[in-house]
C-alpha cells in the first residue's frame, strides 16, 4: 500500500544541520525498535471510550469502530513481530507497511506516524466491507490501460496530427500558429497563462476574435457572432468543442510526472480536424505510437535552429559591468529578479526591463516592448525561467544567474531539458512586436525579411554570471535530455465518482484517490500522475460535511497553495461555502486576509509572505468562481483586489530588493544547500566523518577553482562571439 502524504504541518520548513542530524539518527533505528512506539501511537489513536479520539470521532458506530480498531491493532503488531527479519527486506509481506511507517516517522516524527496509521486503518475498514464482487468491480474501474477509449466523440473523427519538432528558435511554433491564423475556428493550448495571454493578444491584433480561457480568468471576445478562437492553458482545453485547428504547445510535457495528464487529455480528446503539436524531438516515438493507437494520420515536420547558438567558455565572473545590450539574465525568484535589476542599474547605469510569470499581462507586454525596441535605453532584461516556454524576446545572450532552482522544498539543479530550452531563447529571429506588426513603416512580408536576415547577426550566446555554474551549463548544452517514455494520466471524474461509491460514509477522499491509484492497471506507454496536491487538499476539506464526491473532485484539482500562511483555513472556509451553498461573497469570508491591504507597505519577509498568500487565495477564489458560479459571486471585486495585491507586491519587492547584500544572501542559501547535498551524498556513500564535529573537505566557496591555462585564448574566442552577435 502506498504511503499517505503527511499533511499535519504544511508550513515551509528549512532544515538546518540540527534537523538533518535528528533525521539521520532516526534513520539508524532498527525496525524492531519502532514497534513499541507504534503500539503507543495506536493506543493514543484509540483513546478512552468516553473521550474524544481519532477512533471515537469517526462517523461510524463507536462501539463497532473500537472493536474493529482493536482487531486492526492486534493484526498489525502481530504481523510486524512475527516477521523473521525485523529489518523487513524488500519483497516480504510486511515490507510495504513497515517501510511506510518507518519513513513517516523518520521525516515527520510521531505526527507522521499517526497520519500513516490512520491511513492504514481507513484501508482496513474499507477492505473489511468489500465483497468479492466489489473487488472485481473496483478492479474493472481501475483498468486504465485504454485511455483512447475515454473520448468516443473524438475517435469517430479522422484527425490529422502535425507534429512540429525541433530545438528552440527553429520556427516550429511559428508555423503552427500561422496555420491557426488561417483557420475559421481553433484552439491554442499552452503550458503557462502568460503564453495563453500572448497568443490571445496576437490573434485579436490580427483581426481573429479570440477568447482567453485559463483556470482563474475568462475573457470572451466582443464579436460573439464570428467563429471564435480560444487561447487556453492546456488544462482548460474545451474537449467537447469542435474546431478546425488545434495547437498544443510544448508537447514533450506529456511526460511530466504531475501535469502530463493535461497534455494527454488534450491530445487524445480535442475535437479538431487538424491537431498541431509543437515540441522537442524526443517526443516523436511516443507521439507516433499514440497516433497509431488513436487511428489518426501523423505527419512529422522537422525543424533546424534558425540561428546558431554557442556556449561561451567563460562566465561573467560575477561582474555586472560585463553585461551588454541585448543580454537577458535568468533568475529563479521574484526577490532575486528585483534585487538584480536594482544592482545592475546601480552598477552599470543601464535601464533594465523585467519579465516574470505573475506580472499582470499589460505590464509584462510593456516590459517586453521596452526591451525589444532597439531605439530606447532599456538594454538589459532580467527574467524568470518563464522565457523558456516561448515568449518572444529579442535576446542576444542568455546569462544564468544560477543553475539551481528552489522547487518549493529544496534547491535542485535544473534538468538538462529545461536548461537547454531557456538557453535556446538567445539569438531569436522574431520578436513580439514583429508578430503583432508593430513599429513597421511598410508592408514588407515578415517571412521574406526573415529569409534576408544574416544568421551571423542572430548568433545566440549562453553563459553564466558565476564561475561555478558555467561547467554545469556547458555539460548540459552538450547532453541529450532523457527520452519521453510515457504519457501522464489522471482518472476522469466519472471513474472517480463511481469508484467512490464502494466506500463507506466518512472514508477520506484522499484514501479513495490512493486506493484507485494502488489498484490501477496501466499500459506501458502511460503513467499515473503524482497525487501530491490532490491528497493534501482532500485531507484539508475531509471534515467539511455536505460536500458531494463531485465537489471533492473539483476541489482536489484546485490551485491551492497549502504551504502559504492561512491557506488551510481559507480552503476550509471556501469548502464550507460550497457545502452550505452560500456565504461566498468575498467580503463575507473572514479567512481571506483582506485587512493586509489596510496596512502600510513594509519591506520585510513577513509582510511580503502575507501579500503572496492573499494573492494565491484570490486566484483560488477566482478559480472556484467559474466552477461554483452561484456560490462565489464577487468575481469582479476579486479581480480588482488581485490587481491591488499585485501592485503592492511589486512595491514591496522594489523596496525589499534594494536592501544591501540581498543577492549575496540568496546566493549563500543556494551554496549552503549544495554543500549540504554534497555532504549528505558523501555520508550515504559510506564515507563517514571521524566524528560529528569533523568537517567534510569541501570548498568554502562554490566558485573556487584553478585558473585554466587556456583562459586567455578562451577570452579572445568569447570576445569574437560577442562581436559576431552584435
Amino acid at each position: 500500500m502506498r504511503s499517505a502524504v503527511i499533511q499535519e504541518d504544511r508550513r515551509p520548513r528549512t532544515r538546518g544541520p540540527i534537523t538533518h542530524r535528528v533525521i539521520n539518527i532516526r534513520k539508524r533505528l532498527r525496525n524492531v525498535d519502532l514497534i513499541p512506539m507504534i503500539e503507543e501511537r495506536l493506543e493514543s489513536l484509540l483513546g478512552q471510550p468516553d473521550q474524544s479520539s481519532f477512533v471515537n470521532d469517526m462517523p461510524l458506530q463507536r462501539k463497532e469502530t473500537r472493536k474493529m480498531f482493536g482487531k486492526f491493532q492486534r493484526q498489525l503488531v502481530s504481523s510486524l513481530l512475527e516477521s523473521q527479519d525485523f529489518d523487513c527486506k524488500e519483497g516480504g509481506t510486511t515490507f510495504g507497511t513497515f517501510e511506510s511507517l518507518r519513513q513517516a516517522y523518520i521525516h515527520y516524527d510521531t505526527a507522521g506516524l499517526d497520519v500513516q496509521l490512520k491511513f492504514q486503518f481507513h484501508g482496513y475498514v474499507a477492505n473489511a466491507n468489500f465483497t468479492p464482487s466489489d473487488i472485481l468491480n473496483q478492479s474493472k474501474l481501475a483498468d486504465l490501460r485504454f485511455p483512447v477509449e475515454w473520448y468516443p466523440g473524438t475517435r469517430v473523427m479522422q484527425r490529422t496530427i502535425h507534429l512540429h519538432v525541433g530545438p528552440t528558435n527553429s520556427g516550429k511554433t511559428y508555423h503552427a500558429l500561422k496555420r491557426l491564423e488561417q483557420a475559421e475556428s481553433g484552439i491554442y493550448a499552452g503550458p503557462l497563462r502568460l503564453l495563453a495571454h500572448e497568443v490571445y493578444s496576437r490573434l485579436n491584433a490580427k483581426g481573429k476574435p479570440c477568447n482567453l480561457i485559463t483556470g482563474d480568468e475568462r475573457i470572451v471576445a466582443d464579436d460573439t457572432k464570428a467563429p471564435l478562437m480560444s487561447s487556453c492553458t492546456v488544462e482548460m482545453v474545451p474537449i467537447n468543442t469542435t474546431v478546425d485547428v488545434a495547437v498544443i504547445d510544448e508537447i514533450q510535457m506529456v511526460g511530466h510526472r504531475e501535469r502530463g495528464w493535461a497534455w494527454t487529455q488534450a491530445l487524445l480528446g480535442v475535437k479538431a480536424q487538424e491537431v498541431h503539436l509543437c515540441g522537442e524531438e524526443r517526443a516523436v516515438p511516443l507521439i507516433r505510437e499514440l497516433a497509431t493507437a488513436m487511428g489518426d494520420k501523423l505527419e512529422i515536420h522537422h525543424y533546424e535552429r534558425l540561428s546558431p547558438l554557442r556556449t561561451m567558455s567563460k562566465s561573467l565572473d560575477g561582474d555586472l559591468k560585463n553585461l551588454r545590450k541585448g543580454d537577458c539574465v535568468v533568475v529563479f525568484s521574484r526577490v532575486g529578479i528585483h534585487a538584480l535589476k536594482q544592482e545592475i542599474e546601480k552598477t552599470t547605469g543601464k535601464r533594465v526591463a523585467v519579465v516574470y510569470g505573475s506580472l499582470p499581462p499589460e505590464t509584462r507586454a510593456q516590459q517586453a516592448r521596452l526591451f525589444n525596441d532597439p531605439n530606447n535605453d532599456y538594454d538589459i532584461l532580467v527574467a524568470s525561467d518563464a522565457i523558456g516556454m516561448g515568449l518572444n524576446l529579442s535576446v542576444k545572450r542568455i546569462i544564468f544567474e544560477s543553475t539551481i532552482k528552489h522547487n518549493g522544498k529544496e534547491f535542485k539543479t535544473l534538468p538538462v531539458s529545461e536548461l537547454k530550452q531557456i538557453a535556446g531563447r538567445a539569438g531569436r529571429y522574431r520578436t513580439a512586436a514583429q508578430d503583432l506588426g508593430e513599429n513597421r513603416d511598410d508592408h514588407t512580408d515578415v517571412e521574406k525579411a526573415e529569409m534576408m536576415s544574416s544568421p551571423q547577426k542572430n548568433l545566440g550566446l549562453v553563459t553564466t554570471l558565476e564561475k561555478f555554474d558555467l561547467p554545469i551549463v556547458q555539460e548540459a548544452m552538450n547532453a541529450e535530455p532523457d527520452p519521453i517514455m510515457t504519457a501522464g494520466l489522471f482518472p476522469p471524474a466519472t471513474i472517480l465518482q463511481h469508484f467512490a461509491t464502494f466506500f463507506p460514509p466518512g472514508t477520506p477522499f484522499s484514501y479513495i484517490l490512493l486506493r484507485l491509484h494502488e489498484l490501477s492497471r496501466m499500459h506501458h506507454r502511460f503513467h499515473l500522475c503524482d497525487l501530491k496536491d490532490q491528497i493534501g487538499i482532500a485531507d484539508v476539506i475531509h471534515s467539511v460535511e455536505k460536500l458531494t464526491i463531485h465537489d471533492r473532485i473539483i476541489f482536489s484539482s484546485a490551485p491551492a497553495a497549502l504551504r502559504e500562511p492561512g491557506a488551510i483555513s481559507t480552503l476550509e472556509a471556501l469548502a464550507r461555502c460550497v457545502a452550505n451553498q452560500g456565504g461566498g461573497a468575498l467580503l463575507d469570508i473572514p479567512e481571506m486576509n483582506l485587512d493586509i491591504l489596510d496596512q502600510p507597505v513594509a519591506a520585510n519577509r513577513a509582510y511580503l509572505g502575507h501579500l503572496e498568500a492573499l494573492h494565491k487565495a484570490l486566484i483560488l477564489y477566482l478559480w472556484l468562481s467559474y466552477r461554483f458560479t452561484g456560490v462565489f459571486t464577487s468575481r469582479p471585486m476579486a479581480f480588482y483586489v488581485k490587481k491591488l495585491v499585485e501592485e503592492r507586491i511589486d512595491q514591496v519587492l522594489a523596496v525589499f530588493s534594494s536592501k544591501p547584500n540581498i543577492r549575496q544572501k540568496l546566493r549563500s542559501m543556494r551554496e549552503q544547500s549544495i554543500l549540504h547535498d554534497l555532504a549528505k551524498q558523501v555520508v550515504e556513500d559510506g564515507l563517514e566523518a571521524k566524528n560529528e564535529e569533523s568537517e567534510i573537505a569541501l570548498p568554502l566557496r562554490l566558485d573556487d577553482h584553478q585558473p585554466s591555462a587556456q583562459a586567455s585564448e578562451a577570452d579572445v574566442l568569447d570576445e569574437r562571439l560577442i562581436a559576431a552577435a552584435n
